[in-house]
């Protein structure tokens, strides 16, 4: 699972460990000997193919290799199936259905061209909660650019609007699910749409006008990426960037990340904007661990990730409106 939740843009930190002219890979003591072994590991690995055919098949591979792999410690069923036209994962907690209205909706991370977590983001998040998730399988660059993912997340989302009530509803995504996260929070705003109960934006970023101190640090640039996602929507547009618009009346969110990850600052910097707008928002990092490390880690770092990320959307779903 080493490499799931990346594509090539973001791996310029293990290339930059396999070069012979960089100092050898080292792994923060903080971490649990899995967690260092795994980040030695991800320092050091190949990646997936470079080709984007290639690297779908990979992150496809590893996703039903990665699910398969958590779901002995987190059993949940899961369907294929279709809402308003759009392809859907639906990973529903095993046993007998539990009587409740409560749903969670995920975009899931991979760059926008590739899915690198609609299962190893959902399965523990379905598992710990107790709640349906209805992973989106948005349509993806660069054969489709920004609308059709967000089209795709509106079409979802107006669909579960027909038998939950918004305060019934949380959204959630990582890495390019937690830009997008954000953005549908500002579509569902313009089209005068009820917004969800709560945000979950995992180490993603708000703002795509700038570069934040983190993915210098790392010596990452996802600037080509995010332009062949978005197409001719202007990145400086509140649609694009979140961050520049106006954030009154954002749901409730937990932003997380971690101190290697490059949108540490991108995910931090949302976090406060959020503040400064009188939104309810906690901001959780983790030390020494890799960008979204939580989806292709396996770790008690990456248990401890989601049954945070389990506490904070439960914890606010299904309270009376705001």
């Amino acid at each position: 699972m080493i490499a799931l939740a990346l594509t090539a843009a973001l791996f310029a930190q293990a290339a930059a460990a396999a070069d012979p002219q960089s100092p050898p890979a080292r792994a923060a003591t903080t971490l649990s000997s899995q967690g260092q072994a795994a980040v030695l590991a991800t320092a050091r690995g190949p990646g997936p193919p470079q080709d984007l055919a290639g690297r779908r098949a990979f992150l496809d591979q590893a996703q039903r290799d990665g699910g398969a792999r958590q779901q002995k410690t987190y059993p949940v069923r899961i369907e294929a199936s279709t809402m308003a036209g759009v392809p859907v994962r639906l990973i529903t907690p095993a046993g007998p259905p539990r009587q409740t209205r409560l749903v969670l909706l995920n975009l899931h991370g991979g760059g926008f061209n590739a899915d690198s977590g609609s299962l190893t983001e959902n399965i523990p998040i379905a598992a710990l909660t107790g709640v349906p998730v209805v992973a989106v399988l948005y349509r993806l660059a660069p054969e489709h650019q920004a609308d059709a993912a967000l089209a795709d997340a509106v079409a979802v989302y107006r669909e579960l609007l027909k038998t939950h009530r918004p305060s019934e509803i949380g959204l959630y995504g990582t890495s390019a699910g937690a830009i997008l996260g954000p953005e549908l929070i500002e579509r569902l705003k313009t089209l005068g749409l009820p917004e969800p109960a709560v945000l979950g934006m995992f180490a993603g970023d708000a703002d795509l006008t700038r570069t934040g101190g983190s993915e210098i640090a790392q010596k990452s640039d996802v600037a080509a990426q995010i332009q062949l996602y978005l197409g001719r929507i202007p990145a400086g547009s509140p649609a694009a960037s979140p961050l520049l618009g106006d954030l009154k009346g954002f749901p409730p969110t937990l932003c997380m990340t971690s101190t290697d990850d490059l949108f540490l600052s991108a995910t931090a910097n949302f976090c406060r904007g959020l503040d400064e707008a009188g939104v309810e928002s906690k901001l959780v990092v983790f030390d020494g661990l890799p960008h979204a490390f939580w989806a292709y880690i396996d770790a008690p770092e990456s248990d401890q990730a989601f049954r945070a990320m389990a506490r904070f959307l439960k914890g606010h779903l299904g309270k009376p409106a705001r």
